[in-house]
C-alpha cells in the first residue's frame, strides 16, 4: 500500500457499509408502528398549525408538503412542476388526497386519508385551449369542499398555487393564506419516531459514503464517484437527490459546479454536499471532503480542512435550544478576512423531509438574517466551506438533533485525519 496512505481511516469509513460484510441493500429494522405514529405527529402538526392562523384548510401542492402530511408519495419530482397532484386537509374534517388517475391505490391503509378522489389537472401540456375550463372545474370542486368542511370559514392557506388557479377560488369567495410559513413551522418541530426515521436515513447516506470512498481513485470520474451514492440510496429504500454537488481539484473553487466527467488525479480533494432524500422520504444533509487516492493532504489542504473543521466544531458546540438567530451570529465562528470571498451562503439551516426553516446566514451577511428562536427537537445543518485564491474548497457539514442539553450529531461518518 502507498505510505501516503492512511489505511486506518479506510477501515473506519469502511464498517459504515453492510455489516453483513456483503454488498447487499441495507434493510430497515423500524417497526411499521414507529412510521404510523410518525404520520399522524405530522397531520396534527398541520392542523394545529390552521388553528392558530384560523385558517378552515390547508392546500398542498408541493409533494414534500403532501409527503409530511400523509405519507403519500408519488412521482415527486414530476407533480413538483405540474399540477396534476394535491391535497386539501381541514383543520376540523376530512383529509383528501386529489391522487393522479390510476394511482388511487397508493394511497390506500395510510391512516391519515380520509378521502381519494381524481385530480383535476390543469397545465397546458394536457389540456392547451382548454385550460380555463379545467381551471374553473377544479375550482369549484375545491371551493364546494370549503363550503361543506370549513364551518363557515373561507380562510385557505395554500402552500403553492399557479395564479389561474388563485383567481378562480377568490372569485367563488375563498380567501388566500400564505401557506409556507405554516407548513415551515409544522415541519420544523421533530417527534421522537421521526428522529429515529432520520437517523435510518443518515444510516443509509453513510453507507453511500462510504462507497463513495471506496470509488475515490485516480482515473474516475466525479459523475462515477457521485453514482455510488445514488446506487446506495436507491437499493435500500431511498428516493432521490436535490443537487448533485460534487467536484474535484480546481472544480472545487469556485463551489456549487456539480458532477461531471472530470477525471480526479491522485491527491486532488474531492468535495461533495449529498442532498439525499432517503428511506422515510427524510433528506440526509452532509458534506465531506477528501483526497482522491486516500493520499496524506499537502500542507494547503491540511490548514483548510483544519480551518473548515474549526468552524464546525465551533458553531455546533454553541447551538442550543432557546438561543436567538441573533445570539447565535454573534457568538458564532467569525470567518477570516481572506476566506470571506470563498464563503458559503449559511451558518447553518433546517432539515426534515428537505432542507427547510430556519437559515441563519453567516455573521458577515447580516441583511440576510431574521429573527428567530432556536427550538427543541429542531434538527439543523452545520456547514462551512473555506477556500482561499488559488485553492481548492472544503467543504463539510454535519446534522444534530437540538435538545436542552445542546446540539447531538446524528451523523457519525468520520472526519479526514489531519
Amino acid at each position: 500500500m502507498d505510505q501516503n496512505i492512511d489505511a486506518g481511516l479506510i477501515t473506519s469509513k469502511r464498517r459504515f457499509l453492510n455489516p453483513l460484510g456483503a454488498d447487499k441493500p441495507l434493510i430497515s429494522p423500524l417497526p411499521r408502528a414507529i412510521q404510523d405514529r410518525a404520520r399522524v405527529y405530522r397531520l396534527q402538526r398541520l392542523r394545529d398549525q390552521l388553528v392558530e392562523h384560523d385558517c378552515s384548510a390547508l392546500l398542498l401542492y408541493n409533494p414534500i408538503n403532501i409527503r409530511y402530511a400523509l405519507d403519500a408519495p408519488n412521482m415527486q419530482l414530476w407533480t413538483m412542476h405540474e399540477t396534476v397532484r394535491y391535497a386539501l386537509i381541514f383543520a376540523e374534517g376530512p383529509a383528501i388526497i386529489f391522487e393522479f388517475k390510476g394511482c388511487e391505490h397508493l394511497c390506500r391503509d395510510l391512516p391519515g386519508i380520509d378521502e381519494i378522489r381524481n385530480s383535476r389537472s390543469w397545465h397546458y401540456m394536457s389540456h392547451g385551449y382548454r385550460l380555463d375550463e379545467r381551471v374553473n372545474q377544479w375550482a369549484d370542486e375545491v371551493a364546494d369542499l370549503v363550503k361543506a368542511h370549513g364551518g363557515g370559514n373561507r380562510r385557505v392557506a395554500m402552500d403553492r398555487i399557479e395564479p389561474p388557479g388563485l383567481w378562480a377560488l377568490e372569485s367563488r369567495g375563498v380567501e388566500y393564506v400564505e401557506g409556507q410559513e405554516l407548513t415551515e413551522r409544522a415541519r420544523a418541530i421533530k417527534s421522537a419516531d421521526e428522529i429515529e426515521l432520520m437517523r435510518w436515513a443518515i444510516r443509509v447516506a453513510e453507507a453511500g459514503m462510504a462507497r463513495m470512498y471506496e470509488c475515490s481513485l485516480p482515473g474516475k470520474t466525479e459523475q462515477e464517484i457521485w453514482a455510488e451514492l445514488h446506487f446506495e440510496n436507491i437499493r435500500s429504500g431511498g428516493e432521490w437527490f436535490e443537487t448533485r454537488l460534487l467536484s474535484c481539484g480546481p472544480r472545487t473553487n469556485p463551489w456549487y459546479q456539480e458532477a461531471s466527467d472530470y477525471v480526479c488525479g491522485k491527491g486532488e480533494m474531492i468535495s461533495f454536499d449529498i442532498d439525499m432524500i432517503g428511506p422515510y422520504g427524510y433528506c440526509t444533509d452532509l458534506s465531506r471532503s477528501w483526497t482522491c487516492g486516500h493520499t496524506a493532504m499537502t500542507d494547503v489542504q491540511r490548514r483548510l480542512y483544519g480551518t473548515a473543521l474549526e468552524q464546525i466544531n465551533h458553531n455546533l458546540s454553541i447551538l442550543k435550544a432557546g438561543m436567538t438567530f441573533r445570539e447565535f451570529t454573534e457568538k458564532s465562528w467569525q470567518i477570516p478576512e481572506k476566506h470571506q470571498p470563498y464563503r458559503y451562503t449559511l451558518a447553518l439551516h433546517g432539515v426534515g423531509m428537505a432542507d427547510e426553516w430556519p437559515l441563519v446566514p453567516l455573521h458577515t451577511d447580516p441583511a440576510a438574517a431574521y429573527d428567530g428562536v432556536f427550538e427543541e427537537n429542531m434538527v439543523i445543518c452545520v456547514e462551512s466551506l473555506v477556500a482561499e485564491p488559488g485553492s481548492e474548497s472544503i467543504k463539510l457539514e454535519t446534522q444534530a438533533l437540538l435538545t436542552a442539553k445542546g446540539a447531538e450529531r446524528l451523523d457519525a461518518f468520520p472526519w479526514e485525519e489531519i
